[in-house]
């Protein structure tokens, strides 16, 4: 006789937060909505009084790892739209002074390092950027925008062919909220 070997993780579901589970999940909170799919045969995604249960049965390693990067992305749906996600980040110059604007969709970066023409950075799906000072705040509800606009910005000012110590101008992390 076979025992059932069953792999099972739980996410607590916060007031105020509604979820919804057919072919994509919907997570409902205060600052919005946010959708997605996941594609795995062998988790299987429910709702029980309060909870998400993600489940795989016979799990090999792949399963186990499905099922932590399902759990992480449903969390990360939740947190972000209770709380959200605030990441700030430096601007930094020795000689030149840059001039950094957000518009609707892009982030123009002006004067690095003497430059004649503006580099620019994409603002990823709702992500919001504002500049105030020498500092830039870059928030919104979901995780995957949020990381990606930084990334963007810190590609932008990112230096090629000069020694990275001497050269250190740029747009750089400095926390995550």
């Amino acid at each position: 006789m076979a025992l059932a070997v069953v792999l099972r993780e739980e996410i607590p579901v916060p007031e105020g937060v509604e979820v919804t589970i057919d072919k994509e999940v919907t997570v409902t909170g205060p600052k919005g909505e946010l959708k997605r799919k996941f594609k795995s045969r062998n988790v299987s995604i429910r709702q029980e009084d309060g909870l998400v249960v993600l489940e795989t049965r016979f799990p090999k390693k792949k399963d186990k790892a499905m099922l932590g990067t399902i759990k992480s992305h449903i969390s990360n749906m939740i947190h972000g739209l209770t709380e959200g996600f605030t990441y700030k980040m430096k601007i930094v110059h020795a000689h030149f002074p840059m001039t950094v604007k957000a518009a609707k969709d892009k982030v123009t970066i002006e004067n690095f390092l003497g430059e004649r023409y503006p580099r620019t950075a994409n603002i990823i799906g709702t992500a919001q950027v504002k500049v105030q000072g020498d500092e830039v705040v870059i928030t919104g509800v979901n995780k995957e925008d949020v990381g990606q606009t930084m990334a963007n910005l810190e590609q932008a000012t990112k230096i090629k062919g000069k020694d990275p110590r001497v050269f250190q101008d740029g747009i750089y992390l400095v926390a995550k909220e």
